[in-house]
């Protein structure tokens, strides 16, 4: 198994997380003398020494597991609500840094208007085992932010905290074979969430052959968790449809001259905008490069994961340009034709124009409204090809009418496009795209 280090030593890590749990285990309440979260909260806070907080955290954590939800969102907005900075410690500061704006005093001002809440995460965090479960904790976070908008903050708090302590000096590059451990392949398996690995024979198919890959994030501090993963199948041209990657398998030791993308999954709800992809597939191509010098091209071959629900609803068609009133024309008139896979292929040319306008349209700012192609783009790639009938799966069909995209990462355009697409929202895509492109 390939194995690259970007960050610390596991085994020095797993050694001190021993040692402090073997200080730890004695201290802690046996099960029927559980603290309830508000009383462990507080002793925690109270805490001063490195053993004394470890084990009031833990308290905390595992009281915390053990709550019911409604229980859980009364820990939420405590919080929210009673762990903010001192009003008057932060005015106090604001005086001063006003009356001379010293670096002293801007310094003073910035650690005084931190939330205690950042302490408490901090605090939390000097417990073996905590990073899994302040993970799971924030994903019981997202899942109530719909409903709980006054919660936001504290997500923006929790992203802050891991955005930190999941960097990407403290990630680690595996490639998983058929080798790896069956815990891993398990969640492999149970994690993919483009294209669904079957069974595990399905599985090897995908990670033996000599030309397929797979590449994972992971982190110290969750053993045999991937944070990410990519899937990479070696061929001699760009594919046209997932069926040449899924169904068919290349020759073995062919010079291959395409690297291709088809599937990366996040495998951590918890750890919802923490960006690893674009560490991932810089650090791939590096590795792919290495292994395979007559690799020449890299591209991807993703779905267009929000083309199908934009299509069905009308909750955001306006016309308040000429641009939005074409393409409302354009997506009424393949709505119209497209309610079935044998019209689409009727009408590919109609779809793949209603595609890629629909991959340039502006709803999140300056950037597309397309997940996927927000993605890409920003990673530096460019928007190279729109493939009708790509992938004619049930889930193929609802997410992307049946289309998939090739993003193309050109190493020599990489860092231009992501400059121009952070900066001016500029997408940069084929030349031979722009008779696809609407006029206004």
């Amino acid at each position: 198994m390939a194995y690259f280090r970007l960050g610390i030593s596991d085994m020095a890590l797993n050694r001190f997380q021993e040692f402090l749990w073997g200080l730890i285990a004695p201290l802690r309440r046996r099960k029927g003398e559980r603290l309830l979260l508000d009383e462990a909260l507080q002793t925690l806070m109270g805490s001063r020494g490195e053993v004394s907080t470890a084990v009031a955290a833990r308290e905390v954590l595992d009281s915390y597991q053990e709550a019911a939800d409604e229980d859980k969102l009364v820990f939420f907005r405590n919080l929210e609500q009673n762990f903010n900075a001192d009003f008057e410690t932060v005015k106090s500061a604001w005086q001063a840094y006003e009356e001379e704006p010293s670096g002293a005093n801007l310094s003073r001002l910035s650690r005084d208007a931190e939330p205690r809440r950042l302490a408490l995460l901090r605090r939390l965090h000097q417990t073996p085992n905590a990073t899994h479960d302040l993970v799971a904790m924030r994903a019981d976070l997202l899942e109530l932010l719909p409903r709980r908008p006054e919660l936001e903050t504290l997500d923006r708090e929790f992203e802050q905290m891991f955005s930190t302590w999941f960097g990407r000096d403290f990630l680690v590059l595996r490639e998983i074979d058929w080798s790896t451990s069956a815990a891993i392949l398990e969640r492999i398996i149970r994690y993919e969430a483009v294209h669904e690995i079957l069974d595990w024979k399905d599985l090897r198919s995908r990670i033996e052959p000599a030309n397929r890959c797979c590449f994972a994030f992971f982190h110290p501090s969750l053993a045999d968790e991937p944070l990410i993963f990519v899937e990479v199948a070696l061929t001699m041209g760009i594919p046209s449809g997932i069926g040449e990657i899924l169904d068919n398998e290349a020759g073995a030791g062919a010079d291959f001259t395409t690297a291709v993308f088809y599937s990366i999954s996040n495998c951590q709800p918890g750890l919802k905008r923490i960006s690893f992809g674009n560490f991932l597939i810089k650090q791939v191509v590096l590795e792919l490069q290495a292994a395979h010098p007559s690799i020449e091209t890299f591209v991807t071959l993703s779905p267009v994961p929000g083309f199908g629900r934009w299509l069905e609803s009308d909750a955001d068609d306006d016309e308040e340009n000429a641009q939005d009133a074409a393409l409302f024309n354009l997506k009424r008139e393949c709505r119209e034709w497209l309610q079935r896979p044998e019209p689409a292929a009727e009408n590919a040319e109609l779809l793949r124009r209603t595609v890629f306008n629909f991959l340039l349209r502006k709803r999140r700012g300056m950037y597309p409204e397309d997940p996927v192609a927000r993605f890409h783009l920003g990673n530096g790639a460019s928007l190279h090809r729109v493939i009708t009938g790509a992938d004619l799966s049930e889930n193929g069909w609802r997410q992307s009418r049946g289309v998939m995209v090739n993003y193309l990462y050109d190493q020599t355009r990489i860092e231009t496009n992501h400059e121009h697409y952070i900066g001016e929202g500029k997408v940069q895509f084929n030349d031979r795209l722009k008779a696809l492109q609407l006029r206004t």
